[in-house]
Order: C-alpha cells, then structure tokens, then sequence
C-alpha cells in the first residue's frame, strides 16, 4: 500500500493539531504517511522529500507548521504535488503562521485552511483526490451527508430542550 497522502509537520509539537487529518484518512481508508520535517532544521531531508513526492505516487501534501511557518512554501516551491497548509497556533494566536502561509508569491500557490484546521485540510485533499476516482467521491459525499444529518439530529435535541420563553 503506497500512501496518497504525505501528512508533514515541523515537529512531532504539531501532532495534537495534525493527528485530526490522519483520523479523517483512516477513516475514509485513504493510505497516508505521516513525518516531522523542518525548513530550518532539515532543510536537506524537506528537499528530498518534496522532489520525490510525486514519483512515489503522492497525490495531495498536508504541511503543518507554526510561528514563521516555512514549511508549506519550501515543500510546495520544489514539488508540483499540491500542497496544503495548515497553520498551527504555537504564537500570536496563530495569525503569523496564517500570514505566513497564505502570502505566498506568484507561481508557489499554497492552499491554506484556517487556524489549527487539519481536519479540513485533510477532506479538501481528499475532495481534490476524489475528481478522478469514484468510489472516493462517494465515500465523501457520505461523509458530508453525515455531517447534514448530526444538524438535523441536534435540532431534534434542542425541540426537547424547554424554557420558559423559548417558543420552538
């Protein structure tokens, strides 16, 4: 089994964070790898990871990284695997890795999800992956079908729920 998707992160720190896309690939049963790789502290091993990406049959790449938050922009700069984001709050709340991230310069796209949001980088790939393979697309249109119905479910529970003044 060859993995379609790379999970990286600067530093095992970012597992609590990333963890959420492995599950959701787990759970789609989409093969994934995961490894800790740094722009600044392997720079040699982030290389040859990322020119080698596509070559081992890597489909979609999910870089997760905090504070200067190099890590996507180096991966995506040597790989036409895309690439996507996922800026970690380890500082400022998260918004120096957001803008480090999203500012990227013409010809390096990055997609980029929200803070801390690995679990929507993990669907997107999967979305990304799914336009030329059919029993994925159905997998997530079952998947968000679910999400539909947690909705409906919930809105079920707030009826039972009573108040005074509430009038629904």
């Amino acid at each position: 089994m060859n993995a379609l998707v790379s999970i990286i992160m600067g530093s095992t720190s970012d597992l609590k964070v990333m963890e959420k896309a492995a599950a959701f690939f787990e759970e789609m049963e989409i093969p994934f790898e995961m490894n800790a790789l740094s722009a600044h502290r392997t720079p040699e091993e982030v290389e040859k990871f990322a020119k080698n990406a596509e070559t081992r049959g890597v489909k979609v790449i999910i870089a997760g990284a905090g504070m200067a938050a190099h890590l996507p922009g180096v991966i995506a700069s040597m790989t036409p695997v895309p690439v996507i984001g996922v800026p970690i709050n380890a500082t400022l709340d998260g918004m120096d890795a957001l803008l480090a991230i999203v500012q990227m310069p013409p010809g390096i796209p990055v997609a980029t999800v929200g803070i801390n949001g690995a679990l929507n980088a993990a669907i997107l790939a999967a979305q990304m992956m799914a336009t030329g393979n059919g029993a994925m697309m159905e997998k997530i249109k079952t998947y968000k079908e679910n999400l539909k119905q947690k909705i409906v479910k919930a809105n079920e529970e707030l009826r039972k729920v009573a108040y005074k003044f509430k009038t629904n």
